[in-house]
């Protein structure tokens, strides 16, 4: 089942569900950092100084357009845990219209215990593209509005 047929919510579900089955810490950045390897390649004509992440440690690019009413997200970084970090964020917001992104927290990172986890570097890296990904909503929802 790919995201966009999965409501948000359920994505969140998911996604807490997985790492439930994960034993230790151990398990969960290994699966984390298999998700960073499988996360589909980034356009080169998108890896621009405009849309690198700020607040990252690592490098972090981030790109958004519309299909239709929704976003979808293309990202990649040069470190692989945040990659994985990546994935999971986008399993969540990418294919969402902009009001499910500014409606929907990402209750998944505390839920999975992730908040106590990262390193405080890579905490403030995953805040950032988050807080990219709800600035890429306000302004789609801004253009949507005036159209």
């Amino acid at each position: 089942m790919t995201a966009e047929s999965l409501s948000i919510d359920k994505a969140q579900e998911e996604i807490i569900e997985e790492f439930d089955y994960l034993g230790d810490w151990t398990e969960r950045y290994k699966h984390i950092a298999d998700l960073g390897r499988k996360l589909p390649p980034f356009p080169e004509d998108q890896r621009l100084e405009e849309n690198k992440v700020k607040g990252c440690q690592s490098q972090v690019w981030l790109s958004g357009h519309l299909s239709g009413e929704q976003i979808i997200f293309d990202a990649d970084s040069d470190a692989l845990i945040v990659r994985g970090l990546i994935a999971l964020a986008l399993r969540v917001y990418s294919g969402r219209t902009p009001e499910e992104i500014l409606e929907t927290p990402p209750e998944f990172i505390n839920k999975i215990g992730m908040s106590e986890h990262l390193s405080a570097n890579r905490a403030n890296g995953l805040q950032a593209v988050i807080k990219q990904i709800k600035r890429y909503a306000v302004a789609f929802q801004a253009r949507t509005e005036t159209a």
